[in-house]
C-alpha cells in the first residue's frame, strides 16, 4: 500500500463574492493511493476561512495521513473496499481533519471501482452514476453589483435553472431586495433561496427576514452566526422563513453535540458539505439525526473541482430520500479545472 499527495490551485473565472470576502483562487490538495497495482484518488476540499482544518500545519497532516495509509496492508485496504467504508476507528482519529477523511473515502471508492473493472470514476450503482439521470441543482448567484446579479439571474434562467440561490449580507439590503424582486418578476414559479452566511445579528435577521417575506422564498441559510444559537432559534420561531443551518454544523463531531444543536434550534433544513463535515459517514450521521426530527436536508459542494464534485454528487444519488435542488453548480467556476466528470444540462448535473 502506497499513498502520496500533491497540491494545485484553482483560478476563478470571475472573482467569487461572499459575506466572508472575495475569492480569486482556491487551494486544492489531492491524495493518491496505490494498492495491488490499482490506483485511487481523492480531493481534499479545504475551504479557506471556513474549514475547521484550515490550519498552518495542514501540509504536515497530509504527510502524516499518507504515512499512515502507507503502513496498511493490501489486505486491509481491500477489506475496506469490499465494505466501501473506512474503518470507523481509524477515521475517528482524524475527526479534526474532515477534508482529509473525505479525500481518503474518495480514494477508497475510486480504488474499489477499479478493482471491479471500472475506470475509477463510477463510485455508485445509481442511474446518476451511470449517466442515465440528472440531479436538479440550484443556480448560484455570487455577490456583486446590482447589474452583475441581474445578469447572472437572467443567464441562469436561459441555462434552464428552476431554482436560484442568492448570497446576501454584503451589499446594501435594498439592492439585494431589488434583485430578488426582479427574479420573482421573471418567473413567479421559480424557487428562490438566499444564503446569509451568518452575516446578520439576531435582531437584524428578524427584521430582514420579515422584509424578505414578499418574495415567497424557499428558505434562508444561516441568517445568524453559528455562535448565536439564541438568534437562530428566534429566527426559526418567527415563522417568517424556513431556516437552514450550514456553518452551524461545522466542527460538531460528538453525537451529543449534534443532537443538542438540532434540538435547540429545530431548523427546517440542514445543508451538508461532506468536505467540511468529515465525509460520507459523518454526513450520513447528520442525515439520520435530521430524519429522526423531521428535518429535511440538501447536499452542497464546497467549491471542489471535478474530482470532489463528482464524488459528492454520486454519493448524494445513493440517498433514498434525496429531494429538491442540490448545490452542485460549482463545476464550471474555474479557468483551470481538472478534466470534467460532470456537466450541467438545463439545470441538472449529469455524469459524463
Amino acid at each position: 500500500m502506497k499513498a502520496s499527495h500533491w497540491t494545485y490551485s484553482y483560478t476563478f473565472k470571475t472573482p467569487a463574492g461572499t459575506s466572508r470576502g472575495v475569492m480569486t483562487s482556491k487551494p486544492a490538495y489531492f491524495i493518491d493511493v496505490e494498492c495491488q497495482g490499482l490506483r485511487g484518488q481523492g480531493e481534499c476540499g479545504l475551504l479557506p476561512g471556513l474549514s475547521v482544518d484550515d490550519r498552518p500545519d495542514y501540509a504536515a497532516h497530509l504527510d502524516q495521513i499518507c504515512r499512515e495509509l502507507s503502513t496498511l496492508s493490501d489486505a486491509t485496504w481491500a477489506d475496506w473496499a469490499r465494505q466501501r467504508r473506512l474503518d470507523p476507528e481509524w477515521a475517528a482519529t482524524w475527526v479534526d481533519w474532515p477534508s482529509l477523511v473525505f479525500a481518503v473515502e474518495q480514494a477508497l471508492l475510486t480504488w474499489a471501482d477499479r478493482a471491479q473493472g471500472g475506470d475509477g470514476t463510477r463510485l455508485a450503482a445509481t442511474p446518476f452514476a451511470r449517466g442515465e439521470a440528472g440531479i436538479p441543482i440550484n443556480g448560484l448567484l455570487w455577490m456583486g453589483s446590482s447589474c452583475y446579479l441581474h445578469d447572472q439571474s437572467e443567464a441562469r434562467l436561459i441555462e434552464g435553472f428552476r431554482c436560484l440561490k442568492m448570497k446576501v449580507g454584503a451589499l446594501d439590503f435594498e439592492t439585494e431586495c431589488d434583485v430578488l424582486r426582479h427574479n420573482r418578476s421573471l418567473d413567479p414559479s421559480l424557487e428562490l433561496r438566499v444564503d446569509a452566511n451568518g452575516a446578520w445579528s439576531a435582531d437584524l435577521s428578524l427584521e430582514r427576514m420579515n422584509a424578505l417575506r414578499e418574495f415567497n422564498l424557499h428558505s434562508i441559510e444561516q441568517p445568524c452566526p453559528p455562535s448565536d444559537r439564541a438568534g437562530l432559534r428566534a429566527a426559526v420561531l418567527s415563522g417568517t422563513l424556513p431556516v437552514a443551518l450550514d456553518e452551524s454544523l461545522i466542527g460538531m463531531h460528538e453525537a451529543a453535540d449534534r443532537d443538542a444543536l438540532l434540538d435547540e434550534i429545530q431548523p427546517q433544513f440542514i445543508v451538508l458539505k461532506p468536505s467540511l463535515l468529515g465525509g460520507i459517514d459523518s454526513s450520513e450521521d447528520w442525515i439520520s439525526r435530521a430524519r429522526a426530527r423531521g428535518i429535511k436536508y440538501w447536499i452542497t459542494s464546497a467549491l471542489e473541482g471535478s474530482v470532489g464534485l463528482s464524488a459528492i454528487a454520486q454519493w448524494a444519488s445513493t440517498l433514498p430520500d434525496l429531494e429538491g435542488y442540490q448545490g452542485f453548480g460549482t463545476g464550471s467556476l474555474y479557468t483551470n479545472n481538472l478534466p470534467p466528470r460532470t456537466e450541467v444540462r438545463r439545470g441538472e448535473l449529469w455524469m459524463l
